[in-house]
């Protein structure tokens, strides 16, 4: 029998964006509520196999339910435009799934998904409706079951008329007067003032219905009565607000939104935008097929593979002097542990594979003689992590010359798939097979010695032979190719030469330290314990939640479907009412130091070094920004006392010398000065004020002495939020004020500073002309959606364009430095050693003897690193661990 499913698409994106935590992608994009929906929607297709798919949308904020109260759903709050922008994005993957998708003028989705359901009845087919809004139960019958999300969106309850009168104790049709009675404050639906969902079932149980409680009143006692009585119209009201209707005038029929299933490859392409990799594996849309085969298998015709185990070496050395590309395969996420797979040399249509195992060999000398000839030019992928591979098995690489993973983020930072596979589709140059296509989902990588692994090293190692001129034209054509030569690609031998000498750790000081935060845990679990009277679990939300809200009685501010709302948001604003919230904020902080930074950092210490050493990576940021995993040394958390002492455990590698740290002060703002030329920044920043005392005395209009605390942490929240895009909600939520004054605040600042109120009217009329916005330095990033029909995309483009310069200007001058520090230590044969980049700091270890020229040194350098019209500053500062040089 036929199967619809019909998904109330307001109210799963609306749950999934408030259930999920936030998350972008690396073009900015918030995704948390389409990924939700997603998963949700992948649950029930694979669950209940439909032969039929809709969602429904609501058109408008005014239906027919307007016309006779016209506070229905007044009082919500406005949407956040960081939940905004993810429908159209919703509704272009939902065309990627074909699925169809619907709405209609005057009316809602219920109304749609309710008419639909009941013409499925009619027809003898079966319905599914998704839905977190349990006004949908008044559609169940003996052919359509309702699925309410529970926990977020990954769990639903299925309600048949059997279930709900198991829990209700009514009928479907009974839903209606439940509304009716109790009212829904979500809708603003009235009710009857007093009457909660108790006291409504307890009359529904009696009478019936809303219709006959009015009829018998006089039957009812005390205060229910009066309350009654007072409240008839609004009970009828009510009732008529929460009826279904279920006659909307659709013009078609069950046949269009018949579904058999969705497109791989248009699915996949729409995964790689949103970047939901882990979905896109689970349904395996990187497995090859037919085509890809095919397509793989022309693209190998194009040279003779030599598999040098099978084939002998002959050939190889001479290959070498005239090699156009080399692909260095290895398996793992982190290259400093990763295994090598295998060689690829790409030389006049022959392409020489050689299993890794092998380079120890005496036959391999020549080959690792090439790998490290700086006169040799080297043209891969990744060159970055073919350098820390090699370097594990005493390989110094050198001779790079042009790396088409780094050339192709610069054309295009926000490129969802950025792998050889991804890259060939996106710039038309055919195909090879994907990864996972080769080694399966999952499965470990396997040495060439397997022929079929040695014809996909070559492949890859084509493809990079093929990419590199058009990669290298368009950095010409675009203006890009001085940032890529002198920047971008001799900095990633510079950090990977700062990866391979590490930093140094004292585990025996974070072993004291975790040590210490244990005791301070089990302390602030006694203070706790004490201020609720008992004991309890405080990791456990659901014991939280009855010790806050029902046993000391604490106002709830948030509830979830499994109970009250205990996450970080909601303690803060609890924080003033009771000792015990300050006391549970601090026990999880330090529960967090002592697992991710305590334990997590004790285990990537090296036992051959007592060093940890990180990876940079320069292709992950659309700002142009570094990312360090493995571990990522770029959050150990510093705004608490706790967190900074885990910086003393970072030392210098050698007996008597110093940890030094230069950190860039307000480097964004004096970006944004620049750029924007409003007088009033670059006055403070020229005479060297405190940018937020000068922030807060031009908006509240006050003088230097009159700036609190406050007025100043007001101004600092503007001052940066400003820099990102922030969004009144997002003020809002930063400082706890109202969205209203969040706008009022952020206007008062574009009045004082009128000269970036300009910048940002301009720079987005010059992104609509252009289509993208640069750096300083010329880096970059496209712009599609500026002129996008859709309102909230458009609106996103927007606010990426004012903050896109700033950021990655910022970005560009530390690298800058960074390069310029590499310089200037090798130009004067020091031993000091560059070893970290965190945000706007860069870490040193120094000898004794260097020590006052590397403090002279690297201020210098950094606040040259690119003329602004106000002076960048950095601050240097020195000790025996990095935790004195703060």
């Amino acid at each position: 029998m036929d199967k619809l499913v019909l998904i109330d698409g307001n109210s799963i994106i609306n749950r999934a964006f408030y259930a999920l935590p936030p998350l972008t992608n690396s073009s900015g994009l918030h995704t948390n509520a389409v990924l939700g929906f997603t998963t949700m929607l992948l649950k029930v297709l694979e669950e209940e196999k439909p032969s039929h798919v809709l969602v429904a949308f609501d058109a408008g904020k005014i239906t027919f339910r307007h016309e006779g109260y016209a506070e229905y759903k007044g009082g919500r709050q406005k949407t956040p435009p960081e939940l905004s922008e993810q429908f159209p994005l919703l509704k272009e993957l939902l065309q990627a799934f074909s699925i169809p998708q619907f709405e209609l003028a005057g009316y809602e989705a219920d109304d749609i998904i309710g008419t639909l359901a009941k013409l499925a009845e009619d027809q003898g087919k079966s319905a599914i409706v998704v839905s977190g809004d349990k006004d949908m139960l008044q559609l169940a019958s003996d052919r359509v079951s309702v699925l309410i999300t529970r926990k977020g969106v990954s769990e639903v309850e299925r309600y048949t008329p059997q279930a709900i009168g198991e829990k209700y104790g009514l009928v479907p049709a009974q839903i209606i007067d439940l509304k009716g009675l109790m009212g829904d404050a979500s809708d603003n639906i009235p009710g009857v003032p007093g009457v909660g969902e108790k006291t409504a079932l307890k009359l529904l149980q009696e009478f019936g219905t809303v219709e006959n409680v009015l009829e018998h009143v006089e039957d009812i006692k005390g205060k229910l009565r009066e309350n009654i009585e007072a409240n008839m119209e609004s009970a009828r009201m009510s009732k008529q607000l929460a009826t279904i209707y279920r006659e909307v005038p659709l013009e078609r029929t069950l046949e269009d939104v018949a579904w058999s299933g969705y497109d791989n490859a248009a699915l996949a392409a729409a995964f790689r935008k949103l970047e939901f990799r882990n979905l896109s594996d689970r349904l395996n849309l990187g497995a090859a097929d037919e085509a890809a085969e095919a397509a793989s298998a022309e693209t190998a015709s194009h040279y003779e593979v030599i598999n040098v185990l099978t084939e002998g070496w002959a050939g190889l050395n001479d290959a070498l002097t005239a090699a156009e590309a080399v692909l260095v395969e290895s398996y793992g996420d982190n290259p400093h542990l990763a295994e090598g797979i295998g060689i690829a040399v790409v030389s006049e249509a022959k392409c020489y594979v050689v299993p890794y195992r092998l380079l120890a060999s005496t036959e391999a000398r020549p080959l690792v003689s090439w790998l490290e000839n700086a006169d040799a030019p080297k043209s891969s992928y990744d060159l970055h992590r073919v350098e820390l591979v090699l370097a594990r098995s005493g390989i110094s690489l050198k001779g790079q010359a042009f790396d088409v993973q780094l050339a192709a983020y610069l054309l295009d930072p926000t490129e969802a798939d950025p792998s050889l596979h991804g890259l060939l589709q996106r710039y038309g140059l055919g195909q090879i097979l994907s990864d996972e296509a080769v080694y399966g989902k999952g499965a470990k990588f396997r040495v060439p010695e397997d022929d079929a692994i040695a014809k996909h090293l070559a492949a890859k190692a084509d493809a990079v032979r093929r990419m590199m001129p058009l990669l290298a034209e368009q950095l010409e054509q675009l203006g890009m190719h001085r940032l890529y030569y002198e920047l971008e690609q001799p900095l990633s031998g510079v950090l990977a030469g700062m990866e391979k000498q590490g930093i140094s750790v004292n585990a025996e000081t974070l072993k004291e330290l975790g040590t210490e935060f244990q005791r301070r845990i089990e302390e602030t679990t006694s203070a706790v314990y004490e201020s609720a009277g008992f004991e309890f679990n405080i990791g456990s939300p659901k014991q939280l939640g009855e010790v806050l809200f029902d046993r000391l009685g604490l106002p709830v501010i948030k509830k979830t479907k499994t109970g009250y709302s205990t996450d970080a948001e909601v303690l803060e604003k609890l924080e003033p009412y009771h000792e015990i919230v300050r006391r549970i904020l601090h026990y999880r902080q330090l529960t967090k130091l002592q697992s991710t930074y305590i334990e997590g950092l004790l285990k990537e210490i090296r036992l051959d070094g007592g060093k940890i050493h990180t990876f940079y990576r320069q292709t992950i940021a659309a700002t142009g920004r570094l990312s360090s995993q493995f571990p990522n040394l770029q959050n150990i958390p510093i705004r608490m006392e706790e967190g900074r002492q885990i910086r003393k455990a970072f030392v210098p590698s050698e007996p008597g010398w110093t940890i030094l740290a230069a950190d860039y002060s307000q480097i964004e703002l004096r970006v944004l000065a620049h750029i924007s030329g409003d007088e009033g920044l670059k006055e403070a920043f020229l005479n060297e004020m405190d940018i937020h005392t000068k922030t807060a005395m031009d908006v509240f209009g006050v003088q230097p002495d009159q700036v609190d605390a406050n007025m100043r942490r007001q101004a600092k929240a503007v001052n940066f939020g400003i820099v990102y895009g922030i969004s009144d909600y997002g003020l809002s939520q930063n400082l706890n004020i109202t969205r209203r004054e969040a706008a009022e605040f952020i206007e008062q600042y574009f009045q004082a500073f009128p000269g970036v109120k300009r910048y940002m009217v301009s720079i987005v009329e010059q992104a609509r002309n252009d289509g993208y916005v640069t750096t300083l330095l010329e880096r970059r990033r496209y712009l599609p959606e500026i002129r996008h029909s859709n309102f909230n995309l458009r609106s996103f483009a927007e606010r990426t364009a004012m903050n896109t310069p700033i950021q990655g200007t910022a970005a560009d001058i530390i690298k800058l430095a960074m390069m310029r520090m590499n310089e200037a230590i090798l130009e004067r044969g020091l031993k000091s050693r560059m070893l970290l980049q965190v945000h706007d700091e860069l870490v040193f270890e120094v000898p004794e003897d260097e020590l006052d020229l590397m403090k002279r040194l690297v201020p210098d350098v950094m606040s040259t690193a690119l003329q602004l019209d106000v002076p960048l500053r950095a601050d240097v500062s020195m000790g025996s661990n990095w935790y004195e040089a703060k």
